[in-house]
């Protein structure tokens, strides 16, 4: 559920071990997914994740806001059996993958995927289903 006020293009699926939406690349896009995503978590009682998960997805939803057009998605898969690891992706329609950059000490950006690489347990990029790239990265679940 996005919070109350903004737009949702999509909901495909909250309710088993998978949760997908789908976002206008507008700017209230990044605090939708950032919502969305903490508030699936606490309901699937992943809430120790819920704050990092939110903060690298807020990350790389700007990232699609910045250099991308176009639906941003947002999925978050739930570990099963002795799995336990939490798969988040976000896709936009933009093929190029993205660039790590060094940020020098007074930029105010270029810090978002050296956070992902430093915060998840993996990260990568694949091919979009059709056309675009998914970001994707892993968290650990805490024991």
């Amino acid at each position: 559920m996005a919070p109350a006020g903004w737009e949702v293009i999509g909901v495909l699926d909250t309710d088993g071990d998978c949760a997908e939406w789908t976002f206008p690349a507008e700017p209230g896009a990044v605090r939708a997914a950032r919502e969305a995503v903490r508030a699936r978590l606490r309901a699937w009682e992943l809430g120790t994740l819920a704050d990092v998960a939110a903060l690298l997805v807020s990350e790389l939803v700007t990232n699609s806001l910045r250099h991308a057009t176009g639906p941003i998605g947002v999925r978050l898969v739930r570990p099963s059996g002795d799995d336990g690891v939490l798969l988040v992706e976000v896709s936009d329609p933009l093929p190029d993958p993205p660039r790590a950059r060094s940020a020098a000490d007074e930029d105010e950006s270029g810090r978002g995927l050296q956070l992902v690489a430093r915060t998840s347990r993996r990260w990568g990029t694949r091919p979009g289903r059709g056309t675009g790239k998914t970001v994707w990265f892993e968290l650990a679940i805490p024991r």
